[in-house]
């Protein structure tokens, strides 16, 4: 499997969990993701976008990373061409770190769709802002090694059908979720969490550190 690592622009925060996840991947940063380097201790090998949103100022480690600039005027955003470079080196799983928050709301939507359109290509993808942690729902039977309490909600993109969820607070058996129902917000860990979905796209989004770290 080859793993890396796409540094984006939204928030970020360095956990014991963030490093185990990144230990080991390629690193390549979407443009002003490249602050998130020196949070995290590491060096890209490769630093991709139209550079708009760069730091002004870089420490020297930083300085000398490859650069592959493109147009401000595109039809993608530099988290997505980073994206797609990955890919055309044979990435086969992607850890999208700073996936959420940040001044751009619509960035951090897309960052959340274009993990479900991964997934379904069969790429394995882990959204991660460090303190909360996003994960495609396969159709199929799915394990999560969450620490007991750990604070977690079920995003549904469309309609859901046959959604079962067990170790959690509150279970669910093969229900049916109509698309923008909240049945699936804000429940917790009870044991080992297992989600299966027969039908719809849908995303595990949890909180590691609103209860233990796992």
């Amino acid at each position: 499997m080859s793993r890396y690592t796409i540094l984006l622009g939204g928030e970020l925060v360095r956990t014991p969990a963030l490093d185990r996840q990144i230990a080991g991947t390629r690193i390549v940063a979407a443009d002003s993701g490249i602050r998130h380097a020196e949070t995290l201790g590491i060096v890209p090998e490769l630093w991709v976008g139209d550079f708009d949103s760069a730091p002004p100022v870089l420490p020297e480690r930083l300085k000398t990373v490859p650069k592959r600039q493109f147009p401000s005027d595109k039809d993608s955003t530099d988290g997505e061409l980073a994206v797609d470079i990955a890919l055309e080196q044979g990435a086969t799983a992607l850890v999208l770190a700073g996936a959420f928050g940040g001044a751009r709301a619509d960035h951090a939507f897309l960052h959340l769709a274009l993990a479900l359109r991964l997934a379904e290509t069969g790429v394995d993808v882990l959204l991660t802002s460090g303190t909360q942690e996003g994960r495609p729902l396969p159709h199929a039977a799915a394990t999560f090694d969450y620490a007991e309490g750990t604070l977690f909600s079920i995003l549904g993109f469309s309609d859901l059908a046959g959604l079962t969820v067990r170790g959690a607070k509150w279970e669910l058996a093969s229900v049916t979720v109509p698309f923008g129902s909240s049945l699936t917000m804000s429940n917790e860990v009870r044991g080992t969490l297992s989600v299966e979905l027969a039908q719809g796209r849908a995303m595990l989004l949890a909180h590691p550190l609103a209860g233990k770290e796992g």
